[in-house]
């Protein structure tokens, strides 16, 4: 029979129990998701797969942060693939609609678009281990569904049962998965401690669930949040065209802020930067690249800088801490300049890169706070008593702590998103059963060997997993460092070298030891805050605690050591041939340099001779019996 494994087919049509087969099985159509379909394509040449996505749209936290304001926060020039850069942003941080415009631009010429099927959930991966496959369960979703959260699909099912949101459900198998599901997708629920959420007569929704179906002129707004997101939107809510009356900014404790980077430093304004780099970038050749380079070797000097644990780099972070806290006196009124200056280290939590928000503090409409909404009435909160920031034992503060009320139409959650549990809500399966999930419970916290992988998992490779974050350089910088690392591993599975690569327990769990260890010496451990970075035992599943050229390298050269890999026959003899052909080297090496040693001219010659008698006789006989032996073995 032909083989089939590398190519998408249907198994048993007929029958009750057919399924659809494909090699390599992607899960999310965000950044990671595209980057890896268009790398199997570009770099193996491979085209026999499929992305699955539960949205309805491709581009993963960018396709659902509809929110007003929403950008970049980070030069584009860094925040677009080396594959495929944009010479042509529209600006420096430029919009989240330019940025999925970007995002399908890149599919497109691709061509990967007809690869990714939208409105699917997958729920559920399970290793087949007498057919070395994985299987998929996959519920075609109502379309729209996908872009509710977990939650809000939950209750919708409740409500109006579960054909109101899932119409369908398929198993289908795979070689391959590789989980590209993103992290900021899967909004915050409400505070169960806050009451009355039932009474309040107003609108509630997430920032990353904007409701535009929601008038906010001349409505009282509560925002409970002071993260990234709300940075961008908090500003523009008392502008045209959503005039909201006033907004009031619910902030448990303050980040750290800082002025957003300007091209090369603030030596060019933003202006001139957007007018003459889509000329001079597609036209000069490298100048583009460069410019990322730069960015990137910035980038690593501020994670020597900021995030290690050095004397070096407390003094820095001390120096750094001084001039934030300048700027928050020369940019914001007077009575927010305790209540936003943070009493953590710089780098501690996810620092904000801000453009509006210390101004927008200085309209009379907006106001900030630390007093926390303690309950909710039909048409107004609660605040306090008491609060979040300074510190009740703060006996000098003067932030104020009485109860109060207040008027609210309309409450918008920006407390961010579920982080610290990876890849849910999907379910996965591996040898005799073992769930994803329920071996990092055993283990401590959430783990994978460089980020990637997990022992009892094999051939299921994550894709921006746990202790890959930095907090200091491009997400799809090290998003590609992880792409990149999976494709040599996929590569030599299509080309049916392998059958099944699984990392070994003992490096997994060594792997693991080293970042919790290593990131006790970070300031995200040292700094004195608490974040989302980790949990309340202290396990941090998030940041990476070394550089990202660290990683990079760590992507380039596999330790293909630390890995049961199970050979093909093919595969097998390729192996052990390229092993003697590197003892072969090796010994001609050590020969030479034991003739070079006594005599220089003659052991010369020597090597000389060695070259061309032996070597290169032995090279051809190994390369001929490879090439005969491959044909006559079965795949």
């Amino acid at each position: 029979m032909h083989d089939q494994s590398n190519t998408i087919h249907v198994v048993n049509g007929y029958e009750k129990n057919a399924y659809t087969y494909y090699p390599v099985l992607v899960i999310g159509a965000g950044e990671s998701g595209i980057a890896l379909g268009c790398r199997l394509k570009e770099a193996l040449g491979f085209d026999q797969f499929r992305i699955f996505d539960r949205q309805s749209g491709l581009g993963g936290t960018w396709w659902i942060n509809r929110y007003p304001g929403v950008a970049c926060d980070v030069p584009a020039v860094f925040y677009s693939f080396s594959f495929s850069p944009n010479h042509k942003w529209s600006s420096y941080h430029p919009p989240g609609p330019e940025i999925i415009r970007y995002l399908q631009d890149v599919c497109e010429k691709y061509q990967i678009i007809d690869k990714i099927q939208q409105n699917t959930d997958v729920t559920e991966v399970r290793w087949l281990e007498d057919e070395q496959e994985w299987e998929a369960t996959l519920l075609q979703m109502v379309p729209g569904t996908g872009d509710l959260s977990t939650k809000e699909r939950r209750k919708i099912m409740a409500e109006r049962g579960r054909e109101a949101v899932y119409f369908k459900e398929e198993k289908v198998r795979a070689k391959i998965i590789c989980s590209a599901a993103g992290g900021l997708v899967e909004p915050n629920a409400w505070p169960e401690s806050i009451s009355g959420k039932d009474r309040f007569k107003g609108d509630i929704f997430h920032s990353a669930r904007w409701d535009y179906n929601v008038d906010l002129r001349d409505k009282d707004v509560v925002v409970m949040g002071t993260g990234c997101s709300a940075a961008q939107f908090v500003p523009r809510l008392t502008k045209e065209p959503y005039n909201a009356k006033s907004v009031t900014q619910v902030m448990r404790s303050p980040p750290w802020v800082v002025p957003r980077p300007a091209p090369l430093m603030g030596a060019i304004p933003e202006p001139t930067w957007e007018k003459w780099t889509p000329k001079l970038f597609p036209y000069i050749p490298g100048l583009g690249r460069a410019y990322r380079i730069f960015l990137f070797c910035l980038s690593e000097i501020d994670f020597q800088l900021i995030f290690k644990g050095t004397q070096t780099a407390a003094k820095f972070r001390k120096a750094q801490e001084a001039f934030l806290v300048k700027n928050i006196e020369e940019s914001t009124p007077k009575q927010y300049h305790e209540i936003l200056t943070p009493d953590y280290s710089v780098g501690c939590k996810r620092r904000i890169f801000d453009a509006f928000w210390f101004e927008s503090l200085n309209d009379p409409k907006i106001d900030l706070t630390t007093q926390p909404v303690t309950s909710l009435q039909p048409n107004s909160v609660t605040l306090g008593p008491g609060r979040t920031y300074p510190s009740l034992s703060n006996t000098d503060s003067k932030a104020p702590t009485d109860e109060s009320q207040l008027p609210a139409d309309v409450i918008i959650l920006a407390n961010g998103f579920e982080l610290t549990t990876w890849l849910s809500p999907l379910r996965v399966v591996g040898k005799r059963g073992a769930v994803m999930q329920e071996v990092w419970d055993e283990r401590g916290g959430p783990q994978a060997y460089m980020g990637s992988a997990m022992d009892g998992f094999p051939n299921f490779f994550i894709i921006f997993g746990p202790n890959t974050a930095t907090g200091h350089s491009s997400v799809i910088l090290a998003s590609e460092n992880m792409v990149e690392y999976a494709i040599k591993f996929i590569r030599k599975i299509v080309k049916k070298d392998v059958k099944t690569f699984e990392v070994k327990k003992e490096k997994e769990i060594a792997w693991t030891q080293d970042m919790q260890e290593k990131l006790k010496d970070t300031v995200w451990h040292s700094g004195g805050c608490h974040s989302w970075y980790k949990t309340e035992n202290g396990w941090n599943a998030t940041a990476y605690p070394y550089s990202q050229i660290d990683y990079s390298l760590r992507c380039m050269f596999p330790k293909w050591s630390d890995w049961h890999i199970q050979y093909t026959p093919k595969g097998l003899l390729k192996h052990r041939i390229s092993q003697l052909l590197k003892v072969l080297a090796l010994a001609t090496v050590l020969v030479a340099a034991y003739y070079i040693r006594h005599d220089v001219r003659g052991g010369l010659k020597m090597f000389g001779h060695i070259g061309r008698r032996f070597v290169k006789s032995r090279l051809l006989w190994a390369l001929g019996l490879a090439q005969g032996a491959v044909k006559r073995l079965p795949e």
